[in-house]
């Protein structure tokens, strides 16, 4: 989200890692600073989850150099938001190795009907393009880093 705040031109960003909003200066943006959160001083840009949409799926899987952990959530599920910040910490502490982002199903249709989701919260690991691990359900951080493990 974009604001002014005292004429100064301004970018409204969440921290992933604990869900501040902060106000970030697209001037410093500009300068290529990297900006880190005012509360948990977990980085803000650069690293944390992607937003996937049916329209940039294609771009941000397939043409990904890295691995991609796709995270299929709905607002409205439980296990997802329980599910969430396990996501949001491990895209800022694997963000060399693994590209993670986000996927919400009802506002994303197409993509979660031609993978055949069913069940949500469902966590892909792509490689390449293609799926090479699923897992369906709410599930700890060391189950999804022995997933990811498995392939990395």
């Amino acid at each position: 989200m974009t604001t002014t705040n005292a004429g100064i031109d301004v970018e409204v960003t969440p921290c992933p890692a604990c869900g501040a909003n902060n106000r970030v200066p697209r001037a410093k943006l500009a300068a290529g600073l990297r900006p880190v959160c005012g509360r948990c001083k977990a980085p803000l840009r650069g690293e944390g989850p992607q937003i996937a949409t049916d329209v940039n799926f294609a771009s941000l899987v397939g043409n990904s150099p890295l691995p991609v952990l796709l995270d299929m959530w709905a607002p409205w599920c439980g296990p997802c938001r329980t599910v969430g910040p396990i996501i949001d910490q491990l895209s800022i502490e694997l963000a060399d190795r693994v590209r993670v982002a986000k996927l919400n199903v009802d506002d994303n249709p197409a993509t979660a009907m031609r993978y055949n989701i069913r069940g949500i919260p469902t966590l892909l690991l792509f490689k390449g393009g293609q799926v090479v691990s699923q897992q369906v359900g709410a599930t700890g951080k060391s189950d999804i880093q022995k997933m990811l493990d498995a392939h990395l």
